[in-house]
């Protein structure tokens, strides 16, 4: 039986084959690409500049910026602008600067990395036993201060015992919103504040100078609860009289009740 004779096919060498050279070409410029960026001296960071500082110190922010921006790859080291861990440097200055709200990172290339703090402003004082501490409109407490500054509000907690750390919330923001709300409303109706005392979830007590007080609920509509006390104030409470008052309740209905001392 005749058979036709069987030709091997020889292998086309891989040299010869133009997509493997695309793709050694596509490594060297890859690897091209990640040297210039990363490990060039091109884009290593060189200088750090802190801006919005007030109360906390530049000198120690840029530190840690410098020492948390040097990164390991394999076995070089590395301060490529483009590898500087922000989240990291940022979680470490909040840990360590109770008076900073924020950091925000620019960069301007090639090497230089622009830090920008945001620190917190006062809005109210809180306080508690014989210590008393700025706090910012996050509810945040972030600074001790003297109880004789008049400038803002006073607050407190009832039967509040807890530890108080710098930089912790103690006071819920739209709760913190509320008080200033109310604060600032009774400085409109001629009512000097004492103290605003948060009794429980539900029930603000503000203790005027005159040592009457005016109970609000923090879970229902405030400003029409501040309506109410306008209405009340106006119609049946003269000025002259309202230091002899005891109370005004506003937490219920469409009414305003009070009361005076008796003497």
């Amino acid at each position: 039986m005749y058979r036709i004779p069987h030709r091997i096919k020889r292998k086309k060498s891989i040299f010869k084959n133009k997509f493997f050279w695309l793709i050694i070409l596509f490594l060297i410029i890859l690897g091209g690409m990640v040297y210039f960026l990363f490990f060039s001296e091109f884009f290593q960071l060189k200088n750090v500049i802190i801006t919005g500082t007030e109360k906390v110190s530049p000198g120690e922010i840029k530190l840690i910026v410098e020492n948390e921006s040097e990164t390991k790859n394999l076995f070089f080291k590395t301060k490529s602008i483009f590898l500087v861990k922000e989240d990291k440097i940022e979680e470490i200055v909040l840990d360590n600067f109770p008076k900073v709200a924020k950091v925000n990172f620019e960069k301007k290339l090639p090497e230089i990395l622009e830090v920008k703090i945001e620190e917190r402003k006062p809005v109210a004082i809180f306080s508690q036993d014989e210590k008393c501490f700025f706090i910012d409109n996050e509810g945040v407490i972030f600074e001790e201060t003297s109880k004789d500054n008049m400038d803002f509000p006073k607050i407190k907690k009832s039967n509040f015992q807890d530890k108080l750390e710098l930089g912790e919330r103690i006071i819920e923001k739209e709760l913190i919103s509320k008080i200033l709300n109310v604060f600032s409303k009774l400085e409109e109706l001629k009512i000097p504040t004492k103290e605003i005392l948060i009794v429980s979830d539900e029930r603000i007590n503000v203790i005027t100078l005159d040592g009457w007080e005016i109970y609000f609920n923090s879970k229902k509509d405030i400003n029409w609860q501040l309506t109410k006390l306008k209405a009340v104030l106006e119609k049946y409470i003269p000025f002259e009289k309202r230091k002899d008052l005891e109370y005004i309740e506003l937490r219920f209905g469409d009414f305003a009740p009070f009361k005076y001392r008796q003497f």
